[in-house]
This record gives structure tokens, C-alpha cells and sequence, in this order.
């Protein structure tokens, strides 16, 4: 028996992908070398509840006969999940997704699977920011991006921190911090600088600016929130907020702020364990006001921590004055800095936050300002995520617009260092698609680094793997020479890529500068303004300048057309403007036989390498050198 079910082609499901409530679904699988089968069964899980449909003959195809039914999805928001069973003169066998469960081609299994076929059902009214669509966005680490003081004198009046010199390296050893590791060195960055160079990002093509935490708090990180209605006293002031997000809008880019509601300092306003708040901290008194905020395990010193990172007191959120501070009042955190000129928060470690207290943030978030978006730090598939042994409901229309897409990143490092072919890479990147809502799919931010990961040059490189060398390699490793030029053209190869499919491209600060380093703090080093690579930071504005030549690449269809060896191939399509974007990510000259017939492609050009192809029948002939992307535009009939 050959049974097959490809949950990727509307010729097996269709509509293709995540469905609005109610809607219809055809499911088909096709069966040969059984003779006549004396059942072939569609079996569906819906939350608790389980229910089958027998399936059809409807006609022959190929070698194999097609068995059909319909199926009316749900009327409330899940994970619809299915598989098949037939029943032949051959025995009984399964039909399900494949082990890694990516969805497309399944398996065949002889009990009962485990691996289903999923299906997200989400809210019809389930929308996303439009303008967040449109957009490129750029992330900053606030200390290390640019000092605005005309002298360069630190912000503040703290005399706790360790004030660098800029470009210095970060420290990363205890004994550097004295014996304990604080992340308290500083290198004088603030918000006048980032206003200062609104300029700067305006002409690479940025529409929204990502800023990693902002509000006081002891690190040079931040994430350690000392008050949430502060701003920093090393960053500036309330007013040096509402300046940038003025003269941001000025210059059309959208102020987007990191929101760390699972944990607090415990050096905070509402913790205040070293007792310089002048305030009653949960850590102080058993009649503070926040002391139903923490987790106590035993008053006060044993409670829980973020990691059991001791400064780093893990929030209640199930505490109804905490929901009230953060969410609910008239002046909530959320909704005050929204109010000042933010256009959305970026949610840090949303998988521990309860699914209740996103959903309130979502209605606190859209009812103060409807088109801010809220983004979330997932590093897995965000549809079907289990966190806390809870199945996460990111993308069913009450609680995230977007994820960080830490799911594309990898897919990318891994074909460009071919770690995978290209057939692997399209199964990669497929799921998402296929699992993903469309207004979540086209709103996904489109990492390549991060304040959390290896720059992406060197993670392009032939750098040791960060888990087989200590921080002292780290801190001096420094690509150069024709290591530095072979890592820089997969990365030109790869951000052109990052720039043209489904998505919100992001930049981390100096990417385009051509910065390099391993993942914290080495990734959070100074930006060198006066050592910036031109080359590459041209070839990131020739990028986003086409991605925002066309719809095609911020709405339009994307369809894979080419999967071999290391060379793919996609296009997309928005109403008649089509685009073709070829890469060769192998080592080798390879020919790509791109079949664009049902596309009703005649003609692709391509003006920056001045190459025109003509086909009659739609079936075009690339030559791809190695390492390469080429771009081409489409005429259609």
C-alpha cells in the first residue's frame, strides 16, 4: 500500500494553510498498490473533542486514487488537528505528518500517530497594523548606539556604574565587575542620540525603531525594570522621549518599545531589596503594597527568580493590582507609553507570560491606539508553541501581531552554511506558512541578529562554535582578510533574501556597519561611527530600496519555484507586478530550471546584472555562480 497526503497543495487541502472560523476545508488522500480499500477515514481532534468522517472515491490521478471529504472548521479559535486511517485487504495503517511535523509530505505509520496534521483556526477579525507591514525596522541596544551629548559626558548622576570608553570591548569576566558579574559598565548612549541620528536611518529606509528596554532600572540592559514609568536617568528624560518620538514621526519611523512584564528588578521601586527606592518593597515589608506582585517561597529572601537569577524577581501576574499598574488603570504602563508616542511593545519572554495577561494587553494596547503593534519573543513555531505545559494561542486573533522570527533566522544560517539543502530549507520556511495566519505571517519580524544571538557575520562564519571556546576567545575573535570577505557576501546574500520574502525585516544596530561578534555581550558592542564598511551598509539600502519598490514583496503572494541541491527559488505576485528572486547558496555554478508557466510568466529581467530572459512556453534556464542572488522582474500575460 502507498498512501499520500501533502498538506502544502491544494490538490490534498484546500484552502491552502491557517482558516478564519467556520470555514470550509477540502482533505484529500491518495491510495495505491491496496486494491479496493474497505475504509479510508479522516480522524479530527478539536480541543477535547474527537470525531471522524468516512472519505469518498472521487476520481484516479496518477497512480493513485483520490478519497475526499469536507469539513467545516470550528466556530471557535484552536488547532485543528487530523490524520488518516485505511483499512485494505492489506491491514490497517495510518497516514500522519512527518516526524519533525512540518507539515507538506506525511508518513505512514502502523498504530495509531502521534504526529498530526495541524491546521490553526483563527478569529475572522483577526487583524494586524498595516503600516507595521510596510515596514523596516531597525533595533537598538540604547547604551551602545550614540552618545547626543555635544561633549560626550555621561547622562545622570549614578555613581554605581563603570563609565567606558566608546568602542571599548564589553566587559564579560566577574573580576571585571569586582568579583560579581553586574552588567554595570557603560558606554554613554541615550535617546538625544538616537534623535540625532534619526537622519542616518531615514536614508538606510527605516520605518520603526525597536528599542531594547529604556526605563530605569541598575544594568546596562535593562531588563531588570526598576520603574516602569521612568525613563532612565543614563538615557535621559520623559521629554527626551516624547523629542524622539516626535521627530521620528517626522521622518515617518514608529517608536517600538520592549515591554518586561514576567520579572522586575530587585532593585525596584516595587521589589527594592537594596532599599534605594524611597518606597516599601515587596522584599521590605509584608504590608507593601506590591508584596502580592512576587512569589514567596519563604519571606523575604527565598522567592522566585527569572532563571533563579536572584535579581531578577519573577512577577505574579495573576495579581490584581499588578494587572491593574501594567494593563488595566487609566495611566497602565502600557497604555501611558503609548500616549507619550509609542507605536507599540515588543513583549519579552512572552512564553512566560500567562495567555490571560496577554489577551488583557492586547485589549489595553489596540483600545488606546488600534494600529500599535505588539510583538512577541518566540523562538519556535508560534502556533503550536507549548510553554509551561500550555498550548500557546498567539496567533488566533486575541493576543500577539507578530513574532520574532528566530525560526527563519536559523533556516537561513543553516542553508547558507549548507547545513541543509534546499529542499530542507523549503520545508523549513513552508511550515511557517502553512501554520501561520496571513496577517501574522506577513507581519513577522525577520531577524538576523539580535541582542541575543551571534551578529550574523559571524555566525556566517567559521567561528567555533560559542559552546567549544570561553569568553576570553570570544572577546578577541575578529574576523578579517578573506574571512571577513567570504562571511560579508553570504551575509549580502542572505539580508537581500531577509529584504524580498513575507515579513518584517529587522536590522540590529551595525549589522549594516558590517559589526561582528559572538552573542552577549559581545553582540552589544559600540556602534563604530567612525569605522563604518560603506560597501556593505550601500548594499542594505540597495535592499530595502527594493523591497520597497514594490508590493509584491511587503503583500503579494510568495510561492517556491525552485528547491535543488543549494539553489532555490521563489516569486511573488501583487495584482500585475511580479518578481523572481533566485539564490545559489552552494559553492558551485549551478543552472536553475525555473517552470513559471502557471504563472503566465513571458519574460524576466533582471537591470542590475543586464540579464533578459524570453520563454514561450514558461520554463526559463538560469545560470546561478556560486553564492549568488539575483532578482528579476516578471512580465506577465
Amino acid at each position: 500500500m502507498r498512501t499520500e497526503h501533502n498538506s502544502q497543495s491544494e490538490i490534498y487541502r484546500k484552502p491552502f494553510g491557517a482558516v478564519t472560523c467556520g470555514t470550509c476545508v477540502r482533505i484529500r488522500l491518495g491510495i495505491s498498490e491496496c486494491g479496493i480499500p474497505s475504509s479510508v477515514r479522516l480522524h479530527c481532534r478539536f480541543g477535547e473533542e474527537k470525531y471522524s468522517y468516512n472519505m469518498a472515491y472521487v476520481f484516479d490521478a496518477g497512480n493513485f486514487c483520490f478519497y475526499s471529504t469536507e469539513v467545516i472548521m470550528p466556530d471557535s479559535v484552536g488547532l485543528f488537528w487530523y490524520y488518516f486511517e485505511i483499512v485494505s485487504d492489506a491491514g490497517r495503517k495510518f497516514y500522519a505528518n512527518n516526524a519533525e511535523g512540518l507539515g507538506g509530505l506525511g508518513t505512514e505509520y502502523e498504530n495509531e500517530p502521534d504526529k498530526l496534521y495541524q491546521i490553526t483556526v483563527y478569529d475572522k477579525n483577526y487583524k494586524t497594523p498595516e503600516w507595521f507591514m510596510d515596514s523596516v525596522v531597525y533595533q537598538i541596544f540604547p547604551d551602545r548606539f550614540f552618545n547626543g551629548n555635544e561633549n560626550g559626558k555621561f547622562l545622570g548622576e549614578r555613581t554605581d556604574i563603570i563609565k567606558r570608553a566608546w568602542g571599548e570591548m564589553p566587559f564579560y569576566k566577574q573580576e571585571q565587575f569586582g568579583g560579581e558579574y553586574k552588567a554595570n559598565d557603560f558606554f554613554g548612549g541615550n535617546l538625544k542620540g538616537i534623535t540625532k541620528k534619526l537622519g542616518y536611518l531615514k536614508a538606510l529606509g527605516i520605518n520603526a525603531i525597536y528599542l531594547n528596554p529604556i526605563f530605569k532600572a541598575y544594568s546596562n540592559h535593562k531588563y531588570d525594570t526598576g520603574d516602569y514609568m521612568m525613563i532612565d536617568e543614563g538615557f535621559g528624560t520623559y521629554e527626551d522621549f516624547c523629542v524622539l518620538c516626535k521627530k521620528a514621526e517626522e521622518n515617518n519611523i514608529k517608536i517600538i518599545l520592549d515591554g518586561v512584564f514576567n520579572h522586575t528588578g530587585s532593585n525596584s521601586v516595587y521589589f527594592n531589596k537594596d532599599g534605594e527606592y524611597d518606597s516599601v518593597g515587596a522584599y521590605q515589608s509584608l504590608q507593601s503594597p506590591y508584596i502580592d506582585w512576587y512569589n514567596f517561597k519563604r519571606w523575604p529572601d527565598e522567592y522566585d527568580a527569572w532563571w533563579g537569577t536572584k535579581t531578577l524577581p519573577n512577577v505574579n501576574e495573576s495579581s490584581e493590582s499588578f494587572q491593574n499598574f501594567i494593563l488595566r488603570s487609566d495611566d497602565a504602563v502600557v497604555k501611558h507609553w503609548l500616549m507619550a508616542g509609542a507605536s507599540g511593545w515588543r513583549l519579552d519572554v512572552v512564553d512566560e507570560l500567562p495567555g490571560f495577561f496577554v489577551k488583557s494587553l492586547r485589549k489595553s494596547v489596540k483600545s488606546t491606539d488600534p494600529d500599535a503593534v505588539i510583538i512577541g519573543e518566540v523562538w519556535e513555531d508560534a502556533s503550536n508553541k507549548i510553554s509551561y505545559g500550555m498550548r500557546r494561542e498567539y496567533f488566533l486573533g486575541d493576543e500577539l501581531d507578530s513574532v520574532m522570527n528566530y525560526p527563519l533566522r536559523s533556516a537561513l544560517i543553516d542553508i547558507s552554511k549548507n547545513n541543509i539543502n534546499a529542499v530542507e530549507f523549503n520545508r523549513r520556511i513552508m511550515s511557517l506558512k502553512e501554520n501561520y495566519p496571513r496577517p501574522a505571517y506577513y507581519s513577522l519580524l525577520n531577524i538576523l541578529s539580535s541582542h541575543d544571538v551571534e551578529r550574523i557575520i559571524t555566525a556566517l562564519s567559521d567561528a567555533p562554535d560559542r559552546h567549544t571556546v570561553d569568553k576570553d576567545f570570544m572577546a578577541n575573535f575578529y574576523l578579517e582578510g578573506d574571512a571577513y570577505s567570504s562571511a560579508l557576501k553570504k551575509v549580502k546574500q542572505i539580508v537581500m533574501f531577509q529584504m524580498l520574502i513575507p515579513g518584517v525585516p529587522c536590522i540590529y544596530y551595525g549589522d549594516e556597519a558590517g559589526m561582528q561578534g559572538y552573542n552577549d555581550p559581545f553582540c552589544r558592542q559600540c556602534f563604530p561611527w567612525d569605522n563604518i564598511n560603506e560597501d556593505v551598509k550601500s548594499w542594505y539600502t540597495h535592499a530595502i530600496e527594493l523591497r520597497k519598490s514594490s508590493k509584491a514583496f511587503t503583500r503579494g503572494s510568495f510561492d517556491t519555484i525552485y528547491a535543488l541541491n543549494y539553489g532555490y527559488c521563489f516569486i511573488r505576485i501583487w495584482e500585475d507586478e511580479a518578481y523572481t528572486v533566485c539564490a545559489n547558496f552552494g559553492e558551485n555554478t549551478e543552472w536553475f530550471r525555473l517552470d513559471l508557466a502557471r504563472f503566465k510568466v513571458y519574460k524576466m529581467e533582471n537591470e542590475i546584472y543586464k540579464e533578459f530572459h524570453d520563454s514561450e512556453d514558461g520554463i526559463y534556464y538560469v545560470e546561478m555562480p556560486p553564492r549568488e542572488i539575483k532578482v528579476f522582474k516578471c512580465r506577465m500575460n
